[in-house]
């Protein structure tokens, strides 16, 4: 064979070695000799170290990851990388490292080698993500401590360890100071009674309050005059302990009464303040049984002093009540007529007796179901204290008098003596206060002790609130001249 001749296939099937024809052959094939044979050129096995040489040129580039061609196959194509394209909605963002996918389909020659990873290993540098395991780890400790706290919340419920579950509360009362509205209810309520009164004449209910140590109780006269002679007055201390009660004496003008109670039950009585000390803006408290509530306690103010108020009275003006009197705020109602009211230490001042009601009609403190607005009257307890003791002592109290009849109808400005009285005879009565100090039918007063009166009413309860032999000092209009009259105050019994 000579040299540089390619080497070509094996023999087919049916050639010897030699590359002559066997005895299957082609009839007429010859063997040996010179004769050249008509088919193709045998093979040529090459020599052991012969050098065999490529069918095709070397690779100028010496493409890789190959190195050199072999001489049995042709050199793969050069591949570049293709321009990715963008990814579709809901994929990875560029950069992201893309799912695993099938390792030979994305091959890529030139990229950079990554480390070898075993089956189940983590690579390095790369953080391992918590597995399922982890997950229900979590649920199962969740599920075993929410079963023991609903079990322990259970068993405590049962043992009655939850009703203890309770913000902690101080031992006892609370403690309130004696100037307080509650110190001063707390004081006073004990000595403060309900009076439910039933006679010939009607029934009501008002309040009262211990007087004295002799079982006395200070109240109204509208309050037990329903009773009558034959009537029935029972009294309902704060306790509920109860007592009957009958009249000691009553007066309409000053409308205060006083009964007697069959047992005092221990109660002493209220302490008394001073109703000419007190000033307007004064807290004051008031206790009663509005509207048949015993035990009621309202606070306000004194909200005026020497309010002149008529109260009660029948159609022929008889049982007028002329009170120089104290003004709250304090809400009065109906039911507590006869009660207490009391300063900042608790003690009486005034002895709730009537209220002004939205209609714009004075009454006293039980008439009608008129309610509060703000307009409450008490008799000061100065006043009070006397004509108690009076009725206490006599059954009966005495008025302060001038000695005079006054034209109550007259609308102008002042009082005027009228021009008889009503039994017909003078209206100066004869050697009264008033004859003696000059006062004549007609006189006008305008002024007593310097301060102004606008009416008879006015007069009259100015008057009131002093004592019998008490000096006045009077403003008198006579035929458009004025003058000053100083007189003594008489007395006249009441009734």
């Amino acid at each position: 064979m000579d040299e540089g001749k390619p080497i070509l296939p094996a023999t087919p099937e049916g050639r010897d070695e030699a590359g002559g024809r066997d005895e299957g052959g082609v009839p007429g094939a010859e063997r040996g000799g010179d004769h050249e044979p008509s088919g193709p050129a045998p093979v040529h096995e090459p020599a052991v170290g012969e050098r065999l040489t490529p069918l095709h040129e070397p690779d100028a580039y010496d493409t890789p990851p190959y190195g050199r061609p072999g001489p049995w196959a042709p050199a793969p194509p050069v591949q570049r990388p293709m321009a990715a394209a963008p990814p579709p909605f809901g994929a990875p963002a560029p950069g992201a490292t893309p799912p695993p996918t099938d390792p030979w389909r994305t091959y890529d020659p030139w990229a950079a080698r990554a480390p070898f990873q075993q089956n189940g290993a983590p690579m390095p540098g790369r953080r391992r993500r918590p597995g399922r395991a982890l997950v229900l780890g979590a649920a199962l400790v969740a599920l075993v401590v929410g079963g023991i706290g609903g079990a322990v919340g259970s068993l405590l419920e049962r043992g009655g360890a939850a009703g203890d579950a309770s913000p902690p509360q101080a031992a006892g009362p609370a403690r309130h100071s004696p100037g307080s509205v509650a110190g001063i209810a707390a004081g006073a309520l004990p000595g403060v009674v309900t009076l439910h009164v039933k006679g010939d004449d009607g029934e009501g209910t008002g309040t009262g309050f211990v007087f004295d140590g002799q079982r006395h109780v200070l109240t109204n006269n509208h309050v037990v005059q329903a009773a009558g002679p034959g009537g029935r007055i029972t009294a309902t201390f704060e306790g509920g302990e109860t007592a009957t009660a009958t009249v000691v004496g009553r007066d309409a003008g000053y409308d205060l009464a006083v009964v007697e109670l069959s047992d005092a039950h221990g109660r002493g009585p209220l302490p008394l303040g001073d109703s000419d000390g007190v000033r307007v803006g004064d807290p004051v408290v008031a206790i009663g049984a509005p509207f048949g509530l015993a035990g009621t306690v309202t606070s306000g103010i004194i909200s005026a002093k020497e309010r002149p108020v008529t109260a009660g009275g029948k159609g022929d003006g008889s049982d007028v009540s002329y009170v120089d009197a104290l003004q709250t705020d304090a809400p009065i109602n109906p039911g507590n007529s006869g009660g207490p009211l009391l300063d900042a230490h608790g003690r009486v001042v005034g002895i709730n007796s009537a209220i002004r009601s939205a209609d714009d009609t004075g009454g006293s403190g039980d008439g009608g179901e008129a309610g509060s607005i703000g307009l409450g009257f008490a008799i000061p307890v100065n006043q009070a204290k006397r004509v108690a003791e009076e009725l206490i002592r006599t059954g009966r109290a005495t008025h302060p008098v001038i000695g005079v009849t006054l034209d109550m109808n007259y609308s102008g400005d002042g009082a005027r003596v009228g021009a008889r009285a009503a039994s017909g005879g003078p209206a100066v009565a004869a050697g009264g206060p008033g004859a003696k100090a000059g006062i004549r039918a007609g006189d006008i007063v305008t002024e007593v002790d310097g301060v102004r009166v606008h009416s008879g009413s006015e007069l009259i309860v100015r008057t009131r609130a002093h004592r019998p032999g008490d000096r006045l000092r009077l403003r008198v209009v006579r035929a458009g001249a004025e003058r000053t009259i100083t007189l003594v105050l008489g007395s006249a019994g009441g009734g």
